[in-house]
């Protein structure tokens, strides 16, 4: 299964492979057309095996904030979240490689209370920075069981378009399908203080299945 964020790019490209290998046909240079051939049938795998979107088993509990991606957990610490909460949170952050799948799926059930994009740089998604001077959407949800979960989408200096879903006033559900990030990345959550952490640096996770905290 294809994210219908790539389905516009994926369609191209097979247009182009198509017509390419069509067009090639008649050159007098076996060597040069399968170079061609293989170039292009590793640049269509590498384009479907980025928009894959896997189903994923979510186990819904309103005690658990659930990892928003995949990929690998390369912050956890305490820090001052200055957009929304203007106070101290635990910052779990997840960066994604191009190689992850993309799509963002919601940490916890409930409401959307706050939705916002940023335009802004690309620097690479670990730089420290990058969470506040990268382009970026910062969302809020809450549940009454957790409390407010804050989760931001940040682009990378490959990732030149994020795509968010939430909007104030929806209801959503854990797990489901809350956006999509492209080329490279990563998520950082902003969780209560009192919040137990489950993961560990360096840990891989797995979107809308590990547990990233617990209330």
């Amino acid at each position: 299964m294809f994210h219908k964020e790539g389905q516009k790019i994926i369609f191209v490209a097979l247009v182009i492979v198509v017509a390419t290998f069509l067009l090639i046909d008649a050159i007098q240079m076996p060597w040069l057309v399968k170079g061609i051939q293989i170039s292009l049938l590793a640049l269509l795998v590498l384009i479907l095996q980025f928009f894959r979107n896997p189903k994923r088993n979510t186990h819904q509990n309103d005690h658990h904030v659930i990892a928003p991606v995949d990929g690998k957990v390369v912050v956890i610490e305490e820090v001052e979240e200055t957009e929304y909460f203007k106070e101290k949170r635990i910052q779990v952050s997840i960066f994604m490689s191009p190689i992850n799948v993309h799509v963002t799926r919601y940490p916890i059930s409930g409401s959307v209370l706050f939705s916002k994009y940023h335009p802004g740089k690309y620097l690479v998604a670990w730089h420290p920075k990058a969470s506040t001077d990268n382009e970026r959407t910062t969302i809020v949800v809450e549940n009454k069981t957790y409390g407010k979960v804050l989760y931001r989408q940040i682009a990378g200096a490959l990732a030149r378009r994020i795509v968010n879903y939430a909007k104030e006033g929806q209801t959503v559900e854990q797990g489901s399908d809350a956006g999509f990030i492209k080329f490279g990345s990563r998520v950082d959550l902003f969780l209560p203080l009192d919040t137990t952490i489950k993961v560990k640096l360096n840990q891989k996770v797995k979107g809308g299945e590990c547990i990233i905290a617990e209330a």
